[in-house]
């Protein structure tokens, strides 16, 4: 008895699961299925390692990576300078999951369909030009801002047990005159609680200092980088040096990836979700999931061009007289500001290939 030869079509999808220190690929033809899979190391040699094992089966149509903008970054950035598309495959479904189990090889099986058959649509970010520079940079600055936040607050804390002299001479200061009157104490020797409090206040307020200056020349570079990268973004109303780095970070470094305004909104968390059943059919709500940062960075915008800004004054009063809630306009100004800012993005030339493309 002969068993007939296996189809094959030749086009192939390849799922990834990646992990810190070892990817699991699985590669699946269009007709055939599932074919192999690989465990490789998560350095440039694993990485053509796994070109060189996927190409020998045929022509690679895409890989779909789970985790792009974590464990696979440095894969997402690897594969598109090679010329192979990369999406975001997403975690699998919990009731398959539930079904079948989980395993790393379970899970790169898994990717491999969903980015043949369409679920994983999701272009990945590139991540290798100045919009990462200022992700990377924004990272720091947000949580040396929240650490300088939390040596105030314990400055200020500490000092209410100082003597009266102390409590006096500090009364009503800023706090950079505060951290910098504090820093200058000269300790004593350590016999009474008072004393203790004369080495302690100085290291907090050398801390909020140094967290300052930080804060400062890392805020400096991020400024640097989006006038950059994309000036006119600044020269909208309202829209700040911060606001505009989270509008490029969630844009990433290929923005074209991004294929309508209603995406980015979407993105953002600024787009509406449908929620009608029955007789509630056309019902909507806000939709609560997107990059919060920058929903957060859009309202502010907002804010202040209801405040400051003629044109969304007159908006406001208008919409308000035809009986909208603040909370409703406030919703519709800030998907006003998203599709303001998207065909800014949009238009933004791409950045150069890096120098490393070519290796």
């Amino acid at each position: 008895m002969t068993t007939e030869p296996e189809i094959r079509s030749g086009y192939l999808v390849i799922g990834v699961d990646t992990h810190k220190h070892i990817h699991v690929a699985a590669v699946m033809d269009s007709v055939a299925g599932m074919l192999a899979t690989l465990t490789i190391a998560t350095d440039t040699g694993g990485f053509k390692q796994l070109l060189n094992w996927a190409e020998s089966f045929g022509k690679v149509l895409v890989f779909g990576i789970e985790g792009t903008g974590s464990y696979g970054a440095t894969l997402t950035t690897y594969l598109p300078r090679k010329g192979h598309k990369v999406l975001e495959a997403g975690r699998p479904d919990r009731r398959m999951r539930r079904m079948n189990g989980k395993s790393d090889t379970l899970d790169a099986d898994n990717a491999a369909p969903a980015a043949l058959s369409g679920l994983a649509t999701a272009t990945a970010k590139t991540a290798d030009g100045a919009v990462e520079m200022i992700r990377q940079l924004k990272i720091v600055h947000d949580t040396a801002v929240r650490d300088r936040t939390g040596a105030m607050v314990r400055l200020k804390a500490m000092l209410v047990h100082g003597d009266d002299q102390l409590r006096a001479s500090t009364n009503r200061m800023t706090q950079i005159k505060l951290a910098r009157h504090l820093a200058g104490l000269r300790p004593r020797k350590l016999t009474i609680p008072e004393d203790a409090l004369r080495h302690s206040l100085p290291t907090v307020a050398r801390r909020w200092l140094a967290l300052d200056a930080e804060v400062k020349d890392i805020a400096a570079m991020v400024e640097n980088l989006v006038v950059t990268t994309c000036p006119e973004i600044l020269e909208r109303f309202g829209v700040g040096v911060d606001t505009a780095a989270e509008i490029l970070i969630v844009a990433g470094d290929n923005p074209e990836r991004i294929r309508s305004e209603a995406a980015f909104a979407k993105l953002a968390g600024i787009s509406p979700v449908p929620t009608g059943s029955g007789m509630t059919s056309g019902k909507h709500r806000i939709n609560h999931r997107g990059h919060r940062q920058l929903n957060a960075a859009i309202y502010r915008t907002v804010i202040v061009r209801m405040q400051f800004h003629e044109p969304t004054i007159a908006y406001v009063a208008r919409r308000t007289a035809e009986g909208k809630s603040t909370r409703d306009i406030i919703r519709c100004l800030k998907r006003y500001v998203i599709r303001e800012v998207y065909h800014l993005i949009k238009a933004r030339p791409p950045a150069a290939e890096p120098a490393s493309a070519t290796t």
